[in-house]
């Protein structure tokens, strides 16, 4: 079983609870200056801090995101594969998507330097 205090972990543990709690800085706080982000609501990626800012407040402003992680699986060369809750709301709180799926986040010199959306593993795999 992984050590689910490593502090990579609490970094992402850190970067969710500032996620979902619209903290912006914070959450950019924990990540690099040329940090490569996906733009899972509307397809591509943005690159930058200030590119993610203007995503999340372009999202915010169509949506309402929480994300829930559930399980951390470290990988090879920095990565680790969070399992996350998913619930998403429009504006009147409608739930539109509630679902399981996997962040892989890529870590450097302590701060996140990647993010993508990704499957997760079959439960077989880890059995």
């Amino acid at each position: 079983m992984p050590d689910q205090s490593a502090p990579e972990i609490e970094l992402l543990r850190t970067a969710y609870a500032a996620f979902n709690a619209r903290d912006i800085d914070a959450a950019l706080a924990l990540m690099t200056p040329s940090v490569h982000w996906p733009r899972a609501f509307k397809g591509g990626f943005v690159r930058g801090a200030e590119a993610v800012r203007a995503y999340w407040t372009e999202q915010w402003r169509e949506i309402d995101g929480h994300v829930e992680p559930v399980a951390f699986h470290p990988e090879d060369a920095g990565q680790i594969l969070v399992e996350v809750h998913q619930v998403v709301r429009d504006l009147a709180g409608a739930v539109l998507a509630d679902e399981h799926v996997g962040h892989r986040f890529t870590i450097e010199q302590g701060l996140i330097q990647a993010m993508e959306v990704c499957p997760l593993p079959s439960p077989e795999l880890g059995a």
